[in-house]
């Protein structure tokens, strides 16, 4: 089939738009221009001559060199999708412009009357109301019927992405303020994120379930620094030793290392007439002494100071214990049978036994099957009421009298239960030369449930001057063992600051050497009046 002739055409009879000579269609206004030839051909002149359109007939607009540079590199760039979208136009074409709708190539024109790359674009004036360009697009996207050019426009609009021209004839042409209202119906399809409600996100933030449990988990937080706190209780004190590092639960220095005191390494009790001091010495790891000192009243209302002293037997099983039940149950018996009417010596006696008692029934069977001996300790006590000093003792453990005024004569209320004592009083060695034997403090006299045939010893005086009674273990006056010794010893004004007097008593203990443990009492004679209470 031959194509008909229209190169007596030169340009588009409808933009002026100069033609190639294989053009079929306007590249700007999308004319056919096989029906231009054609209606050109009908209206001829004389002689069915065709008139060619001609420069004058047609002026051409200016040239608009941008126009090349932008329909080849914009061509490739299918970018643009709302540019790929023209104006979705449901106004159907007029069918007339479409009288030949033979399906152009594919590679010659695009449906909005843009040239594709591969033609040589040249994009001059714009055209007046396009209502047939959407025609000739419908043509190329498929042949179909010249009268069905509206769905296949719609058809190529998505692959098609020039769109340029569109735009161009729609700033072109005032007639088309339609086209750029519609642009904004295109951000309805991009409502469709009106998924907006997915804000749901920062909806969590907002809820004040995800702080609760913060807070819940706040809880055990707190608990557990409290669980936690008992055992930062023994750290929060410096160490004694030291003074600066913390101490463990263990009761060691983090520091130095050093064992720190237990309730019972170091002990101060004062009342009115009385006050001790209870020390742990240097070389033992645990304080075997134990002190109790307490006053009450006589009958007549005069007040009587009671000072109970125990020493633990070491090679005993716990020995610390003993000395703590004997001290404790002799100053009960006392405070029963004084305010009663009990004479001094009868009630110490009493109390000494009812001390062997109690030391005796904390024997164990586990104790003998150890190896060791039962529970067993020394006990020295004192009672100063009215104008009597009593004393009363088991072992060795020791009591002394210190006057006030100076040059008068101390002395040593006791004798000790030991090897010493019983070589002096046998006469087969002196005091010095049995103290020098290494079986010198073994002693033959205690409490406990191995003791045999306990026996308390007690003894009264009435002093004639004021002074001081000392009550003491062995680990004091191993330093001072005579009664001048002892006198030297203590201080000054030990009537009125007997805590004072103790507390320098035990460090002289300590400087010389500490061996062992260390317990002093001192109780002023006569008693003062306020000396009434119990500790």
């Amino acid at each position: 089939m031959t194509m008909p002739q229209i190169d007596q055409l030169s340009a588009c009879p409808g933009c002026g738009e100069p033609r190639e000579d294989d053009d079929r269609f306007c590249g700007v206004c999308g004319m056919d221009l096989r029906a231009a030839a054609d209606k050109a051909e009908g209206a001829g002149g004389e002689g069915g001559v065709v008139r060619t359109p001609t420069e004058p007939d047609f002026p051409l607009p200016p040239p608009r060199p941008r126009a090349r540079a932008r329909t080849r590199p914009q061509a490739p760039r299918p970018a643009p999708p709302d540019a790929a979208e023209p104006p979705p136009r449901p106004q159907t074409p007029p069918p007339a412009p479409p009288q030949r709708p033979a399906p152009a190539p594919a590679g010659h024109r695009a449906p909005g009357g843009k040239r594709l790359p591969s033609l040589d674009p040249r994009t001059p004036a714009v055209p007046p109301p396009p209502s047939a360009p959407p025609a000739a697009p419908a043509a190329p996207a498929a042949p179909a019927a010249p009268g069905q050019p509206a769905p296949n426009a719609a058809a190529p609009a998505p692959p098609a992405p020039p769109t340029a021209p569109a735009a161009q004839q729609a700033a072109a042409q005032p007639t088309r303020p339609a086209a750029p209202a519609q642009p904004p119906a295109a951000p309805a399809p991009r409502a469709r994120p009106e998924p907006s409600p997915r804000p749901a996100p920062p909806a969590p933030p907002a809820q004040p379930a995800d702080p609760r449990q913060p807070r819940e988990a706040a809880d055990p937080r707190t608990a557990a620094p409290a669980a936690a706190q008992p055992l930062r209780e023994d750290p929060a004190v410096p160490c004694t030793v030291c003074g600066t590092g913390p101490v463990s639960k263990e009761g060691y220095c983090e520091e130095c290392g050093r064992a720190q005191p237990r309730p019972r390494d170091h002990v101060e009790r004062a009342l009115g007439g009385v006050a001790a001091v209870s020390d742990l010495g240097l070389r033992h790891h645990r304080n075997e002494d134990a002190f109790t000192v307490s006053a009450t009243a006589l009958p007549d209302g005069s007040p009587a100071v009671i000072a109970v002293v125990c020493d633990g037997v070491s090679s005993s099983s716990r020995p610390d214990e003993a000395s703590a039940t004997a001290a404790e149950a002799a100053q009960e018996s006392l405070l029963a049978s004084l305010p009663r009417g009990v004479s001094g010596q009868q009630a110490m006696h009493d109390a000494l036994l009812t001390a062997a008692d109690a030391v005796a029934a904390l024997a164990r069977e586990s104790d003998h099957a150890s190896g060791r001996n039962a529970p067993a300790c020394t006990i020295v006590s004192a009672v100063t009421a009215g104008g009597t000093l009593t004393v009363g003792w088991i072992g060795d453990s020791r009591a002394y009298w210190v006057p006030e005024e100076k040059g008068a004569a101390p002395a040593r209320l006791t004798e000790d239960d030991s090897w010493a004592a019983q070589m002096v009083a046998a006469g087969l060695l002196t005091e010095e030369e049995a103290m020098k034997d290494h079986r010198a403090h073994a002693i033959t006299a205690w409490l406990g449930a191995d003791a045999q045939d306990v026996e308390p010893h007690t003894a009264s005086f009435k002093p004639d001057r004021p002074g001081v009674v000392i009550v003491c273990t062995d680990g004091l006056w191993n330093y001072a063992e005579t009664a001048e010794q002892m006198a030297r010893l203590v201080p000054p004004g030990s009537r009125t600051a007997p805590l004072a007097s103790a507390q320098s008593l035990v460090r002289h203990a300590l400087d010389s050497g500490g061996h062992d443990n260390v317990t002093v009492a001192v109780i002023p004679f006569p008693v003062s009046a306020d000396g009434a209470g119990t500790a």
